[in-house]
């Protein structure tokens, strides 16, 4: 039975700097993981770190992993890739076993953002998920719906009318985004340059 992807990869903490710096292209996971979607963000060490967009999807068994396969991981080896597996999962893999390697590239980082774009220049719906990942309970129920029809990718034109009925209504979406950047900044889970 497959595991669907959807907005969001999990990485651990020691991999963040390897993604970061290019070492790492790609996640190799248990099992058959098919995305839902070509752009995901990246979470590592409890922060977004990077939006990435997939590029390509590849499933395996474990005796056909390769050492190109551990390389795009950020491995040397494919010897040291099933054993960093073995630790992940807690088990030995089996080379009947399937897996998915995710590979992707950094399309913006998440660590370091500039406050001189508009929304320090992410996407309202990039906002929007991050919001409601992290800080949904500090939203008000009229406040969470608004940045739920944004995380669906939908424009601040298209939320203030669904939402109002009126398209020129787009000061109340802006307003929940701006606080929603606020609180992301205030707690420290994104970070502005100076």
């Amino acid at each position: 039975m497959p595991t669907y992807l959807r907005r969001h990869i999990m990485l651990r903490k020691e991999y963040a700097d390897m993604l970061l710096s290019g070492k790492k292209r790609a996640t190799v996971r248990l099992g058959k993981v098919i995305p839902k979607y070509k752009e995901v963000i990246v979470h590592s060490g409890g922060k977004p770190i990077c939006k990435v967009k997939i590029t390509r999807v590849t499933h395996k068994k474990v005796s056909e992993l390769t050492d190109e396969d551990a390389r795009k991981d950020g491995f040397e080896s494919r010897r040291e890739l099933l054993k960093e597996l073995k630790k992940v999962y807690g088990k030995r893999l089996s080379g009947d076993e399937e897996v998915t390697i995710i590979e992707f590239e950094i399309l913006q980082r998440l660590d370091n953002l500039s406050s001189e774009n508009p929304y320090l220049g992410l996407k309202p719906e990039d906002v929007a998920r991050l919001a409601l990942r992290y800080l949904r309970s500090e939203f008000p129920k009229d406040e969470r719906r608004i940045l739920e029809e944004l995380g669906k990718g939908k424009s601040i034109r298209e939320v203030a009318k669904k939402l109002t009925g009126d398209p020129t209504r787009r000061w109340r979406v802006r307003g929940v985004l701006r606080k929603a950047l606020k609180l992301l900044v205030d707690k420290g889970i994104l970070t502005v340059c100076p």
